[in-house]
């Protein structure tokens, strides 16, 4: 006699399952000091992705898909969970050839840039397989350092500088890293490589021109030859950008200002940490754009700044002051705002340095 089907559960029922379960997690997990709006979207969220990871099942995905779903979030979680643990602490990520030998110039380049950054409470994120990337571990020593693995089948192993630290974070998928890069970058710094090295800059240029990721210093550290002689690898790749896309408008005039090429470690390093001279941070309010400051610039300086950067406001004019209602930062932070139209963000790097020229005194 054949078993008879049970009923399946409607929407409604499903939903309120889920409901229940993530609430008694909440419940078991360890308590937070998030306000009670915030636990509460918290938990919405959560409920949200339960529902969908369960969705996956009735989708008739293949076991290949629900793997590559199940570790990337493994990834994401793990990515997420390290970084927590040193918030606040800026963070550079280094990029450049796994093929560099260590008696080469641009290795002895990494070693330095990264040592001068660490010397101003900077923390490097790195590859964790050799040339560059081991160099970017040497330079601030493992304790500062942080090595972002991924598996491939020439480059099995960390390197040896990195090997067994805590910060060493394993990646299956090349997405996952680079969320983890660019989600914790508070600059980055490329030097001379192959494809790798051009994809990981430009996945950085992109995301800040699309305003997908907040506008950070990118440095492109000149490249030396074996004898260091200058190669001038940043010029002829700035050459071929000129030539081929800023020449046919496929990127925009100050598109260029969203990179800096560096001639020098100490060159490098300057631009770095003079970005965050005035500069602390910036987010989205709605459609306002807020720039977070160390100090105030004073009414003159912001009449000056909205005639001189009319193209990116919408609307209004630059505003400051210490409360914004909306804006998560601590009461009495100094602030910029205004209403962005969401383009232009290589003038909004140029926005940014021009308000880190200010003297602190004055305005402009």
């Amino acid at each position: 006699m054949t078993k008879p089907t049970p009923p399946r559960a409607n929407t409604a029922t499903i939903r309120k399952a889920i409901k229940d379960l993530v609430a008694e997690v909440a419940r078991l997990a360890p308590a937070t000091t998030e306000g009670d709006a915030t636990q509460a979207q918290r938990v919405l969220i959560v409920e949200e992705m339960v529902g969908t990871a369960l969705r996956l099942y009735g989708d008739n995905l293949n076991i290949g898909e629900l793997r590559l779903v199940r570790q990337a979030l493994k990834e994401m979680r793990a990515g997420f969970t390290l970084f927590g643990k040193h918030r606040g602490m800026r963070k550079v990520a280094v990029f450049g050839s796994a093929r560099t030998p260590r008696d080469h110039p641009d290795y002895a380049a990494a070693v330095e840039f990264t040592r001068l950054l660490t010397q101003e409470k900077w923390m490097t994120m790195t590859g964790a397989g050799p040339g560059i990337m081991q160099a970017g571990i040497e330079g601030p020593t493992r304790e500062w350092a942080f090595g972002l693995c991924i598996r491939l089948p020439f480059e099995e192993r960390p390197n040896p500088l990195i090997a067994g630290d805590p910060k060493l974070l394993p990646f299956r998928y090349f997405f996952t890293r680079k969320l983890a890069f660019m989600g914790n970058a508070d600059a980055v710094a490329a030097f001379p490589g192959g494809f790798g090295t051009h994809d990981e800059l430009f996945e950085a240029l992109t995301l800040v021109q699309c305003g997908r990721n907040a506008v950070i210093p990118i440095v492109l550290l000149e490249g030396r030859d074996a004898h260091g002689e200058s190669l001038g690898y940043w010029n002829k790749w700035q050459s071929f950008v000129k030539d081929a896309l800023f020449a046919n408008g496929w990127v925009s005039a100050e598109d260029e200002e969203l990179y800096t090429i560096a001639r020098t470690p100490p060159e490098a390093a300057r631009i770095v940490t003079g970005f965050y001279r005035r500069y602390r941070s910036s987010r989205y309010v709605d459609d306002l754009l807020v720039v977070r400051l160390d100090a105030l610039v004073g009414r003159g300086a912001c009449e000056a700044l909205t005639r001189e950067f009319a193209p990116l406001i919408a609307s209004g004019c630059v505003q400051e002051g210490t409360t914004l209602e909306g804006d998560d930062a601590p009461e009495g932070t100094p602030r910029l705002w205004f209403h962005h139209n969401r383009k232009r963000f290589g003038l909004v790097r140029r926005f940014i340095d021009r308000i880190n020229e200010l003297p602190h005194e004055s305005g402009l």
